[in-house]
């Protein structure tokens, strides 16, 4: 067992002003299998890089370990798959790296296939078998799901639940239930680490916020009480005073020491309410510094006047000449959210594109009403740059209401400013999400929406697909998000 020690850790990237991490410091122990969670853009691939020696900070971090980082960079794809994963693990025996394959079921022919020829999750899963084979090596893997299917996920949650140690950052709950025992969580005030799965954390830190929730509405009412109470005794008090220098009372003149004495007791209880309300209003101001707030999202969908909108009759989609997926056939119909669910490299992404009018080589017919308006999100955001306003003009969408549902998905105003080139993978999905959202349309064509996204967003749409449900056409490998929206599921 050996220790991760953060220090007094404070960051800014070069040029801002804002820090990421201030005076921070927690500890972790290298056997744990940690899932490292938080809202995007607080500083998670950040973090890691910092592990990694990539960036100079102000504080300590101190480890008896040497970090590795997926994703791996391969210089040279069009290599041996052989050649790239021995070149990972150089110490590694040949049997052992065959091992390691076998349990994430990848056949030992790959090795002979061009790295670069290795579909996504197939590279996925090869680099994460050569890295945890670097004897003396802490894995920081972030996001691997992003390139995996549903039977991808559950292969490398059971593969990394028999590993002994890594960070892990991912937004899927089911994956991170399925192979961490510790999370690290970096929330708008601190960091803090407990243990358990992220069902779990998640548990206990609603109850937490609902506690804190509580507390605070007893002190607000407290707080309101004591000022009434100080106000009428300081009232109290500036009578009795009133009286010292005042005339007879039958006769007889004020006793100036007793109306004195009195008047200070009346002063001195003002005080201790006092003392009492800025108590109550310090221990006020340490709650809820954590409340993570997710606002509910709108949309309006457009009514279609047909029941049908879109028809796929006997879809095969080719390529290279080959048939990459079976013969499709279904109707999508107004009020349905279908969930296309296959392997990587089925055809799922081409069945949207051919809907999208993209020329695919393809048998079979696919058929949209007339007059359908689509509004599309893609899995790439590689083109997303310069500013949101730009954006928001090209896209002929209302600049306000764009922005006003980025700040409900936990955009800072300074975001605006900033080129969405320098946008992290989360922020920009949630840029493509919040443009979906503003256009009209009759049906929403989405292509793994949540890859980067946090989990208190997805959460957030998918209570707003429940609640005004769109008609959608979408892929998505979150298994609880597509268990939560989806009415209907066709398999590839």
């Amino acid at each position: 067992m050996s220790m991760i020690k953060v220090e007094n850790l404070t960051f800014a990237y070069p040029g801002h002003y804002d820090n990421v991490f201030e005076d921070v410091s927690f500890q972790l122990d290298t056997d744990w299998k940690l899932g490292f969670v938080g809202r995007n853009g607080r500083g998670k691939t950040t973090f890691l890089n910092l592990l990694m020696g990539k960036y100079e900070y102000g504080g300590r971090i101190t480890a008896s370990v040497d970090f590795d980082y997926f994703p791996y960079p391969v210089s040279d794809r069009s290599r041996p798959a052989r050649e790239v994963l021995e070149e990972v693990c150089l110490q590694a025996q040949g049997w052992e790296l065959l091992r390691e394959l076998g349990r994430l079921e990848l056949e030992e022919e790959i090795l002979e296939r061009p790295f670069d020829t290795l579909s996504n999750g197939e590279q996925t899963k090869a680099l994460l078998a050569a890295l945890f084979l670097r004897e003396g090596s802490f894995l920081l893997i972030d996001e691997p799901t992003n390139h995996l299917d549903l039977r991808g996920r559950e292969l490398v949650a059971e593969y990394l639940r028999g590993k002994r140690g890594f960070i892990l950052v991912s937004h899927d709950r089911r994956f991170l239930d399925g192979c961490v025992d510790h999370i690290l969580s970096l929330n708008r005030a601190d960091v803090q680490v407990q243990s358990g799965n992220f069902s779990s954390w998640m548990e206990n830190f609603r109850r937490q916020q609902d506690f804190e929730e509580t507390q605070n509405l007893r002190l607000q009412k407290d707080v309101k009480r004591l000022r009434q109470a100080a106000k009428r005794t300081e009232v109290w008090s500036d009578r009795v005073e009133a009286t010292k220098n005042g005339t007879r009372n039958s006769g007889l003149r004020p006793d100036k020491g007793y109306i004195g004495h009195k008047s200070a007791k009346m002063m001195k209880r003002s005080k201790t309410i006092e003392a009492r309300q800025e108590k109550a209003l310090a221990e006020k101001e340490g709650l809820l510094k954590n409340r993570e707030t997710a606002q509910a999202l709108k949309l309006d969908p457009q009514q279609y006047h047909a029941q049908t909108l879109v028809t796929f009759e006997g879809v095969e989609v080719v390529y290279d000449g080959r048939v990459v997926c079976p013969s499709v056939s279904f109707q999508l119909c107004r009020g349905e959210r279908v969930a296309l669910e296959g392997s990587n490299g089925s055809g799922k992404s081409s069945l949207l594109k051919l809907l999208l009018g993209q020329r695919i080589t393809h048998r079979g017919t696919v058929r949209a009403g007339s007059g359908l308006k689509i509004s599309y999100v893609p899995q790439d955001t590689s083109h997303l740059r310069g500013s949101l306003t730009e954006l928001a003009r090209e896209a002929e969408i209302d600049e306000s209401l764009f922005k006003a549902i980025l700040r409900k998905m936990d955009f800072e105003r300074v975001q605006f400013e900033k080129d969405m080139a320098d946008f992290s993978g989360g922020q920009k999905k949630k840029v493509l999400i919040a443009k979906s959202l503003c256009e009209k349309a009759h049906l929403y064509v989405w292509d793994e929406p949540l890859n980067f996204i946090d989990v208190y967003s997805r959460m957030q749409i998918e209570e707003l697909i429940r609640e005004f449900a769109p008609t959608m056409l979408f892929v998505e490998h979150d298994a609880a998000f597509r268990e939560a929206v989806a009415t209907k599921t066709v398999s590839l």
